[in-house]
């Protein structure tokens, strides 16, 4: 029997376990696994620990690096909208948008020149409509290209998630267009980055898909940490018996309440893993 038999740890993946902020904006490649990160993760699941990466990236854009990250447990991709098993192959769990989420999309592109949309098909495809030079960035941190489509009522179903790019102060108002339209109770909308606006099927957050896990896994609620460092990450943060957050965190993660662990680029998960070692022995 192991220390952590029946734990469950979920990192994000971007600007948590892995920094990938600089490469984003300067166009550099993205670094790899911290080896104190390394170490430590398999510190825990060999004492019987469950990991996995909970991700606002589609399966396309964190495929090519699931290899380079320990897990043994499903990952939670999509922001929450889908649970996908690398050891099967599949996907066990998926929360998709309503048909109706195309059409208002399309009316927010409409309201904002400019903006660009990404739209997360369920089979692998990613799909772009007014691609900027946020989606090239994101292009290249990701190593997913996007396939471009002149609407996105012409892009095919199902979808998991609309993830518009644009300046802040613009996403700022496309989501209040949508709250105004009444849309907003359809969906969640929240930010995963200052140019990123994730829309994805109400209760499709990365904290009610931890608890899916959780539950396939037979974990409970009170044996579940998770760690992140954007609003997106907040859901499952709460969500968990204890949340922690790497330095670099944006302020409303800090003010979730999560415990305030090393910087992503000085081995955020080889501190919780230490902290959770001290817990659990």
């Amino acid at each position: 029997m192991g220390i952590f038999d029946g734990v469950l740890l979920a990192s994000d993946f971007d600007n948590t376990l892995i920094y990938t902020e600089e490469a984003l904006r300067s166009g550099t490649p993205v670094p790899g696994l911290l080896e104190a990160n390394r170490q430590a993760l398999e510190r825990f699941m060999a004492e019987g620990g469950r990991f996995t990466v909970a991700t606002g990236r589609a399966l396309a854009a964190f495929i090519r690096y699931a290899d380079k990250v320990p897990m043994n447990a499903p990952a939670v991709v999509c922001n929450g909208a889908a649970l996908y098993d690398f050891t099967a192959g599949a996907y066990l769990e998926t929360a998709m948008l309503d048909g109706e989420a195309r059409a208002r999309g399309q009316t927010v592109l409409d309201h904002f020149p400019g903006m660009a949309v990404e739209a997360y098909h369920i089979d692998n495809v990613i799909h772009a409509v007014h691609p900027n030079d946020i989606t090239r960035q994101h292009e290249h941190i990701t190593k997913a290209a996007v396939t471009e489509a002149p609407s996105l009522l012409e892009v095919p179903l199902p979808l998991g998630k609309l993830l518009f790019e644009a300046e802040h102060r613009d996403l700022e108002a496309a989501r209040d267009f949508l709250t105004a339209q009444g849309w907003a109770e359809d969906y969640e909308l929240i930010f995963s980055g200052q140019t990123l606006l994730e829309m994805t099927a109400k209760g499709a957050n990365k904290g009610g898909m931890v608890r899916r896990l959780a539950s396939r896994l037979g974990i409970s609620m009170d044996h579940v940490y998770c760690v992140g460092d954007e609003a997106n990450d907040i859901p499952m943060l709460t969500a968990a018996a204890e949340g922690f957050a790497p330095a670099n965190c944006v302020p409303a993660v800090r003010e979730s309440g999560a415990t305030i662990v090393a910087d992503a680029r000085e081995g955020a998960l080889a501190d919780v893993v230490a902290r959770l070692e001290a817990k659990y022995r």
